[in-house]
């Protein structure tokens, strides 16, 4: 099979792409063959070894796959060849990941893809569309008629996260970088969009939602807990998904004082039952509209180490220049 692959960890520029042995079927594993495939930023943490891990060699980088059956190991049940599907959460923990023409995933990770979803469209929702399920329904406990705060909204994972908690019910105020992403936080249902460069952004806020808002989501690698607490309501909640590194000062006082409480998420950790209720509603989502993944840029996925300049740039260089994901096409 051709896959995109890299020997050793460094730049984009280790990744190369031929061909390798196609994948080796064992009990319980689902052979996919895909059909489109995307970049998220752990899969340059990953490649640029700045996330410490044992990576099997070659490894093949990529979390998200979308495809159809090709085969299934001894015990595979819930599946047949021929059928449709998606998956996430690839490519760690010793497993081979999406960017190449076969992936092998294991039965209780993978999910059907019905009719109507095209390949490119699951693939680009599924990390982020997770992600969001994780932190809004799973964590948040959202509920209709709430107020809801998101800083760094113009990203992939911030306007998934506008999209479904419009479809819950919830009044979305969306904080962005300029013009364009505030537009594009408004399209994805916001009520209210602002860029946060706004000398009078914090007093924006509090004549929006004069009472504070009942959850924050802070999708950026710094969070501003000083600007943020205060904005929050009494038994307030927040969500944070970003910045491993980061150490900001945090006040204590206004926030226990408000009965606030604080969300850590990672999608890497969660259970086989939790993702399988993640991917039964985002299936819904997807078919009645209310989660519309916006795609930036499709490559060929020969072109792997050009997409992970663009996400590397937009993540760590934050160059601001990707509004969306990112999809691969096997060559």
């Amino acid at each position: 099979m051709k896959a995109a692959y890299i020997e050793q960890t460094g730049p984009p520029d280790v990744i190369r792409f031929g061909e390798l042995p196609d994948p080796v079927l064992s009990a319980g594993e689902v052979l996919v063959r895909t059909e489109a495939a995307s970049v998220n930023p752990i899969d340059c943490y990953a490649r640029s070894g700045l996330i410490a891990g044992e990576l099997p060699k070659p490894w093949i980088p990529g979390r998200d796959v979308a495809g159809v059956v090709a085969a299934i190991g001894p015990g595979a049940s819930r599946f047949a060849p021929g059928d449709r599907v998606w998956a996430t959460n690839q490519g760690f923990g010793g497993r081979q990941g999406t960017n190449a023409g076969l992936c092998l995933v294991r039965e209780p990770w993978l999910y059907h893809r019905p009719d109507g979803i095209p390949a490119e469209t699951a693939a680009a929702a599924a990390l982020v569309g997770v992600t969001a399920h994780l932190g809004l329904v799973q964590r948040l406990a959202i509920r209709a008629g709430e107020s809801l705060l998101v800083r760094g909204a113009g990203g992939a994972v911030g306007s998934t996260v506008i999209q479904l908690a419009t479809a819950l019910g919830t009044r979305v105020t969306a904080l962005a970088g300029d013009a364009a992403k505030v537009a594009a936080a408004q399209d994805d249902g916001a009520v209210m969009a602002v860029d946060y460069h706004s000398p009078d952004l914090v007093e924006q806020l509090r004549q929006a939602t004069p009472d504070g808002f009942d959850a924050v989501w802070d999708t950026t690698r710094e969070p501003d807990f000083g600007m943020l607490v205060p904005l929050m309501a009494e038994r307030g909640r927040m969500v944070l998904m970003a910045g491993r590194d980061a150490q900001p000062p945090f006040p204590v006082g206004p926030f226990y004082v408000k009965q606030c409480t604080l969300f850590g998420i990672i999608m890497l950790k969660m259970t086989a039952a939790e993702m399988q209720a993640a991917a039964d509603d985002i299936n819904a989502w997807l078919l009645a509209g209310a989660l519309r993944p916006r795609i930036a840029v499709r490559l060929p996925m020969s072109q792997t180490a050009d997409a992970h300049r663009i996400q590397e740039a937009a993540t760590l260089g934050l160059s601001g220049v990707l509004a969306g994901k990112i999809v691969l096409f096997p060559d």
